[in-house]
């Protein structure tokens, strides 16, 4: 005969009957131990499924049970726990009393109970703006109270109250730099050096290794991936590629030589924001600035142009090159640059136009005769 408890009936059922449905641990650790205590003093505790036989809550004396061959085992059958968000719930309160989720594991659990207690608060809201009732069974889950009190409303409140169900504590920014990780792994859209720092940077952190400086190195090896792809650019101005690959092997430098995790990502952040802000000024400017207007429509005299050089004569002498090297930005060094370049080009046809009359034959005087 089946036994009753409030919320739940204890039964016998197969071993092979319970599905184990998605879980988020995958590490079962040491059953060695919990085979033993099953083998001296019976479970102590009955599995805990679902009416349709989905487990909720022991998955490793489930496994213990089939490794000590045993066929059937006692079961809790809980009733409204049927829905998504009851059965994490019940995972992780399982997992907290015995053996504890990896912090992958636990990303992975929180990735998932994130989005379903939105989901569940945003029903919850709509059902109480229209005056709905809430769901039937939900009391008996013995969850509904502590979520229906604290529902989130906004995606960042989701995160906070996720994170607090499986660590129990307000670990949502470590988290969610986990699963940055296990994306940029992941992602196909990246090229191979990103997919194996990312999968390198999760093995550390399985490994005990810390998920902040995991996080920052990451950061900056996308940092370093960008100004790589900026230089390599050909739409980018000669300007632009240059800085770009300039600052790259910058960071590069700096990771060769030991950095912190810290400063190499902040270098690496700097670089990008510079080269990029240059690139949008650059971008913008070119969008206003109007079309100089060609130097055959703005034509002066030759003695405008001597004028103009006799001014200019010892122009040098009135400015300190090293103090110009330091004070100018790329830009106005660019433009002085290009204002060199015209310059010279037009002082090279002048001389070539001198040259070619030089080397013409000059005409006969002409006979002039007085009356």
């Amino acid at each position: 005969m089946a036994a009753s408890s409030p919320g739940h009936i204890e039964l016998e059922r197969s071993l092979d009957s319970i599905q184990i449905g998605k879980r988020h641990r995958t590490d079962l650790g040491d059953l060695d131990s919990l085979m033993e205590s099953i083998e001296r003093e019976g479970l102590l505790q009955p599995i805990t499924v679902t009416p349709d036989g989905v487990l909720v809550c022991g998955r490793r004396r489930l496994e213990a049970l089939r490794r000590l061959g045993r066929r059937t085992t006692n079961v809790w059958v809980r009733s409204g726990i049927t829905d998504r968000l009851s059965q994490l719930l019940a995972e992780q309160n399982d997992n907290a009393l015995h053996k504890p989720l990896s912090l992958i594991e636990a990303e992975s659990l929180y990735r998932e109970l994130k989005v379903v207690v939105a989901e569940d608060a945003a029903r919850r809201q709509e059902a109480s703006r229209f005056g709905s009732a809430v769901r039937e069974g939900r009391d008996s889950a013995g969850v509904s109270g502590a979520v229906d009190s604290t529902a989130p409303r906004s995606a960042g409140e989701a995160r906070v109250q996720a994170a607090r169900m499986v660590t129990g504590r307000g670990s949502q920014t470590m988290l969610e730099q986990i699963g940055r990780l296990k994306d940029l792994a992941n992602d196909d859209s990246r090229p191979d050096h990103i997919h194996v720092q990312a999968a390198e940077e999760l093995a550390r952190i399985e490994a005990g290794g810390k998920v902040h400086g995991a996080h920052l190195r990451m950061n900056a090896a996308l940092s370093l991936d960008e100004l790589d792809r900026i230089a390599a650019d050909p739409a980018q101005s000669e300007l632009v590629r240059t800085q770009a690959a300039a600052s790259a092997a910058q960071v590069r430098g700096a990771g060769a030589a030991d950095t912190r995790a810290t400063e190499l990502a902040a270098l690496a952040a700097d670089a990008i924001a510079r080269v990029t802000a240059e690139n949008r000024a650059k971008t913008k400017r070119s969008a206003l600035k109007p079309a100089r207007p060609a130097l055959s429509s703005v034509v002066l005299p030759p003695r405008a142009f001597v004028a103009l050089w006799a001014d200019m004569q010892g122009w040098t002498a009135r400015y300190d090159a090293d103090n110009i090297a330091t004070s100018l930005t790329a830009v106005e060094w660019e433009q002085a640059e290009t204002v060199l370049a015209e310059t010279i080009a037009f002082f090279t046809r002048i001389r070539d136009a001198r040259n070619q009359a030089d080397a013409s034959p000059q005409p006969a005087a002409a006979d002039v005769r007085t009356a």
